[in-house]
């Protein structure tokens, strides 16, 4: 009998190929140096090996190249830092598994900043003056803001993050700030500074937020 399974065509497969292959060779080309205003079609289509004609086959414009590149970012790091949870119910252990699971999280986002450095450069190299690149890195942000709300929402009624804490402002300042220094950290540190970074971010959002100690007066003046 024959089998009824659809398999993809060699065109798609090719196409597929492709694609990957200027991806790839965008984001080499970035993490050599290469800026990505100063880095035109004709040489990444050089580079990777195919006519011009075929990159906007693919590509409406670099544009679009950049936002390829920066979905795979984002989704990687952005996945990993959206499946962290404070405290696994029911755990006696509950907080420091909670703890040493956001650590162990940023540190997997440091390494994927620094696989992507040079799209992460492009990116903010390209926010300041194209809409698309901006709009998109803010909903993506304001995706992962969205949940953090929710999950201190959550933490609160649990009773396990202090009443006082004010959701909407500490959400904006751990998931914006922390994504700035991590932007900041991964472009001026040469790698030796990762661990103590991975701990300082995890402490910050632990103890200034979920589990920040309850009953303290704020200061004064």
């Amino acid at each position: 009998m024959p089998s009824i399974t659809r398999r993809r065509s060699g065109g798609a497969d090719r196409r597929l190929t492709v694609e990957g292959r200027i991806l790839a060779t965008t984001e080499r080309l970035l993490a050599e140096g290469e800026s990505f205003t100063e880095l035109g079609v004709q040489r990444i289509a050089r580079e990777a090996g195919v006519a011009r004609s075929t990159f906007y086959t693919h590509f409406a414009d670099k544009t679009q190249l950049l936002l390829r590149l920066a979905e795979s970012l984002t989704d990687a790091a952005f996945g990993i830092a959206g499946e962290w949870e404070p405290a696994k119910a029911g755990s006696p252990a509950g907080d420091s598994v909670g703890l040493d699971a956001l650590v162990s999280g940023f540190r997997e986002i440091i390494a994927i900043y620094r696989q992507h450095s040079g799209v992460l450069a492009a990116i903010n190299e390209v926010s300041g003056y194209e809409p698309a690149v901006r709009r998109f890195w803010r909903a993506r942000l304001d995706q992962f803001l969205a949940r953090t709300v929710h999950v201190l929402e959550e933490e609160q009624r649990a009773g396990r993050a202090p009443q006082d804490v004010d959701i909407a402002a500490s959400s904006r300042l751990i998931v914006i700030g922390g994504e700035r220094f991590l932007a900041d950290h991964v472009a001026t540190d040469d790698g030796s500074g990762d661990e103590a970074a991975a701990l300082e971010l995890a402490n910050t959002w632990w103890y200034g937020v979920y589990r920040r100690p309850a009953g303290q007066e704020p200061p004064v003046g």
